[in-house]
Formats: C-alpha cells, sequence, structure tokens
C-alpha cells in the first residue's frame, strides 16, 4: 500500500504545493482546510497528479479537540505516514494593540495546532507500533522580529522548539520530528494577504529572488522521506540564504582607508 500523507493548510499555497509533490510520489493523501471551495480544486489536482487516492476534510483544526478529531478520521481511512503540520495564520497586529484574544489566535493556530496533532499521530503509531515522519512548516520570523509580528515570529520560534522536545522523546518509537522554515514565498494568500511594499522588504536574500511554494514543497519532500531517514529534531532554512545575513547592508568602514593597516581593521566598536 502506499504511503499515506496528512496535510493541513492544504487548500492553497504552500501546502497545496505540498500536497501535489506527495501526489508525484503516488502517495495517499488526507487534506485539511477551512476552505471547502478550495480543497475541492486542491483534491483534483492531486489526482491529476497521480495521487493513490485523495480525502478531503473541511474543518477547522484550532479548537482543542480539531487536531486529535482530524487524525483519527484520516486514520481510520488508513494508517498515517506522514504528517505535515502546514495550516498557518500571520495577522499584523502592533505590539501596543496587542490583547489576550489576538495573541492566542495566532499561537492557537501556529503552536497548539501542530503540537497537538504531532501528538494525537503519535499516540496512534506507538499503539500500532508504526514508524511517522512529521514536518512542521516554521519561518524565518522564528529568527527575526518584525513589527506587528510578535505573536507570528513567537508562535514560529515555539513551534521550533516543540519540534525539538518532540524529536528528542518520540525518536525511540521511530518517529521523527523536524521542520522547514520558508523565507518570503510568493503564495497570493487570500487567508494571509501582505502587501508588495512589505514583500519587498523581507524578500531580499544572497540569490536575489522570492521563493515559490515548489521550492518549499520539494525540501519539505525529501526531509519526510527515506532520504532523510537519520534526521530529525531539525530545522532546514529554505531561504534564499536570508538566514545567513543581510546582504544588502553597507559597509561599516572605508575599504581605502583600511587597506593600508591590519590593525585599523581590528580596532573600535564591533556593534551592528
Amino acid at each position: 500500500m502506499s504511503p499515506h500523507a496528512l496535510i493541513t493548510g492544504a487548500a492553497s499555497g504552500l501546502g497545496r504545493q505540498i500536497a501535489i509533490r506527495f501526489a508525484e510520489r503516488g502517495h495517499q493523501l488526507t487534506l485539511i482546510d477551512l476552505n471547502s471551495d478550495l480543497l475541492i480544486t486542491a483534491a483534483e489536482a492531486c489526482t491529476e497528479a497521480g495521487a493513490m487516492a485523495v480525502r478531503s476534510i473541511a474543518k477547522d483544526i484550532s479548537t482543542p479537540e480539531g487536531p486529535e478529531e482530524a487524525v483519527t478520521e484520516a486514520w481510520e481511512a488508513s494508517p498515517i505516514d506522514v504528517l505535515i503540520n502546514s495550516a498557518g495564520i500571520y495577522p499584523a497586529t502592533p505590539f501596543l494593540s496587542l490583547n489576550a484574544i489576538n495573541w492566542d489566535a495566532v499561537l492557537d493556530v501556529n503552536t497548539r495546532t501542530p503540537v497537538l496533532a504531532t501528538v494525537a499521530l503519535a499516540r496512534k503509531a506507538v499503539e500500532t507500533g508504526r514508524a511517522a515522519s512529521i514536518v512542521n512548516i516554521s519561518s524565518g520570523a522564528a529568527l527575526r522580529a518584525r513589527p506587528g509580528a510578535a505573536p507570528y515570529s513567537t508562535s514560529k520560534a515555539a513551534l521550533e522548539m516543540a519540534t525539538k522536545a518532540a524529536a528528542l522523546e518520540l525518536g525511540l518509537y521511530g518517529i521523527r520530528v523536524n521542520a522547514v522554515a520558508p523565507g518570503f514565498v510568493t503564495v497570493n494568500s487570500t487567508a494571509n494577504p501582505v502587501t508588495e511594499e512589505y514583500a519587498a522588504a523581507v524578500s531580499d536574500n544572497p540569490l536575489g529572488r522570492r521563493g515559490e511554494p515548489d521550492d518549499i514543497a520539494r525540501a519539505v519532500v525529501w526531509l519526510a522521506g527515506d532520504e532523510a531517514a537519520w534526521i530529525t529534531g531539525e530545522t532546514l532554512r529554505v531561504d534564499g540564504g536570508s538566514s545567513a545575513g543581510a546582504w544588502n547592508l553597507p559597509l561599516n568602514w572605508s575599504p581605502d582607508a583600511t587597506a593600508g593597516s591590519e590593525n585599523n581593521v581590528h580596532q573600535g566598536s564591533h556593534a551592528e
């Protein structure tokens, strides 16, 4: 029987392209999303791409019971081999406008939901003696705060630590847990729209282009698969090199002034 991949946030954007990549490998798929209309078209695209079978669950999995219910429903059709936690939100909220409601809304979807989905799958895998591979979708924002993104950045930083914690405790059961952290990717999301000004500001990177959903999907499929069988607890940054540093900053000294003296390079303030 072909492997079964459960993908959240699968109706559009990264989740949809990840699903298509698994479909091309002949996986069975269960696609979960709130948007039932887009979920239908995503399922059709996966069938055309070669999925062995495609099931759709139109469901809000951000409730406390949602992740376990979704995993249970998908498992009843066929045991799950791969879980991709791709559902996420990133509304902009200035720090001074934060309250319990808008803070919890982001953390519930971006951190609690993937953690509880991982717990639900791990329990079933352990009970049945099956291995499993889980990939969480993080973000470059886990490493760098941005104006208006305190809840989002916090949720993704927490998700990366939860990835490590899960990998540590589940490894002995043959369950791998990793994350992929995309840089800015053009997804034209209606659920999470961004302005062109914002996109331009966050998409600078050494490779000189914005990411595409397939850049992320190929990395996710590889990390979830057997070629990465000895990798767990890791976050793979797929960001065009933006996490390596800020390539577009000016030099903080004059090359002409320092050309004649090595000492000049090593003296003075090193503050960035």
